[in-house]
């Protein structure tokens, strides 16, 4: 049996997710699954009448995590089941949904096709960040999209020195610096006017936001580089700067403080509907291959 059993984690904040989340629940239990709803999920959304597990737990005992949300939702879920390899599937309940790619309204189709083994696998990496201050670790965390180092408030810019390994790359002044996996740069960097990186590259690229020199471009660099960004000057005294582990922030960075960025230890396992294509989700996502209204197939 494929998958004996499996957890559902959603978007609690979204109204009228119990009716989808209890839909897919009972479609599992008549496949012969044993189901697990995640803890702040089922206390959230009231979906009770199935166990509930913490993500610990869903690491410990499920053999697939199906997210029902948006992107943020599988970010948050991929961060903590990557220790423990549990594939991760995504249903979109959200907007945009890169990562989350099954419509919801498709769910119950592309779940069952998982449950007879029609599917693809796709690895994902993630980053494992930290911030120093000395000798002294002041916050860790891992990233799934992106590590930003960013300006607080109105502050005014930055200043960045960035090392891969021991390599000095440059000084940089700018409103911020995003670190992003090939997952991320279809997140804040794309935003950035960073690179689209193929989910199977093995890279980070490093996009800068609103650099004081234009000539400054985002750069590709290898997965296995470790980066040190010192952060070495804010624009005026007492301005901020924080940095962000996709949605987990550490605000309180000061002049001297270091930023060490590198590949993770762990990769996540996403499943795909057969079929799935990347190109085809940019496609759909970023409004590829509309032609202006009048223009003929070539554009002309």
């Amino acid at each position: 049996m494929h998958f004996p059993t499996i957890a559902l984690v959603g978007r609690y904040q979204d109204s009228g997710l119990h009716t989808p989340l209890r839909a897919l629940a009972g479609l599992l239990t008549q496949a012969g699954r044993a189901v697990l709803i995640e803890s702040d999920t089922a206390s959230h959304t009231g979906v009770t009448e199935y166990p509930s597990a913490t993500f610990a737990e869903i690491g410990h005992r499920a053999s697939l995590a199906v997210v029902m949300g948006g992107d943020g939702t599988m970010l948050g879920a991929a961060r903590h089941l990557a220790p423990f390899d549990v594939p991760v599937v995504g249903i979109n309940h959200g907007r945009v949904g890169f990562i989350t790619d099954i419509p919801v309204q498709d769910a119950a189709a592309a779940v069952t096709s998982l449950l007879q083994g029609r599917y693809e696998t796709e690895k994902r990496m993630l980053l494992a960040g930290s911030v120093w201050r000395g000798d002294v670790g002041m916050f860790a965390a891992t990233a799934l999209n992106d590590v930003v180092l960013s300006r607080a408030g109105r502050g005014g810019m930055i200043e960045v020195r960035v090392e891969i390994g021991d390599t000095f790359m440059y000084t940089q002044r700018a409103d911020g610096l995003i670190v992003a996996t090939p997952t991320g740069s279809t997140a804040y960097a794309l935003s950035a006017s960073g690179p689209i990186l193929h989910p199977e590259a093995d890279a980070m690229v490093i996009v800068p936001v609103a650099p004081q020199t234009l000539s400054n471009r985002p750069i590709v660099v290898p997965a296995n580089a470790t980066l040190n960004m010192t952060l070495t000057a804010m624009a005026r005294v007492g301005a901020g700067a924080s940095v962000h582990f996709d949605m987990q922030t550490w605000s309180d960075l000061q002049p001297g403080d270091r930023i060490v960025v590198r590949r993770a230890p762990h990769t996540i396992r996403f499943l795909h509907p057969t079929g799935y294509s990347f190109f085809s989700t940019l496609r759909r996502k970023l409004d590829w291959n509309r032609l202006p209204r009048g223009d003929d197939d070539h554009g002309e």
